[in-house]
């Protein structure tokens, strides 16, 4: 014959839940879900980040005033005001569209090849003198 169990009491600790074994779909689920986010957090961060903080290149129009900054081989390009009398400051006279040749603008102008997305262009610019 055998001894029944002990009454539980308040002191005993419970057994601990086994946690219900994860359905095979769950899983796969969840891998398909974790390649897809990283590959769209990727995406976010190579497409957006520039805008967001301010580096992407600009377009300018000629007329509008530019600055330059930054090495020569990755310059910072930002609009700004031509009255500004900022150092760095560049008049856009004119924008060639579809290429880099920056030999198009002429010797009298400086020349910065840029690409916003798809589009290429080179912006022909005239120094502003400082005031």
């Amino acid at each position: 014959m055998t001894t029944p169990p002990a009454p539980f009491t308040p002191e005993q600790p419970l057994a601990p839940e086994q946690p219900a074994p994860a359905k095979k779909g769950s899983r796969i689920l969840k891998k398909v879900g974790g390649v897809v986010l990283a590959i769209a957090l990727a995406l976010g961060v190579k497409l957006g980040l520039p805008y967001l903080t301010g580096d992407a290149p600009v377009h300018a129009k000629a007329g509008e005033c530019v600055t330059v900054t930054g090495p020569d081989n990755d310059p910072k390009v930002d609009t700004t005001d031509c009255s500004s009398g900022k150092a760095d400051l560049y008049k856009v006279v004119k924008v060639i569209d579809d290429t880099f040749d920056v030999n198009q603008c002429g010797a009298e102008l400086s020349a910065l090849a840029q690409q916003l997305e798809s589009d290429k262009f080179v912006l022909c610019l005239e120094e502003v003198a400082t005031k």
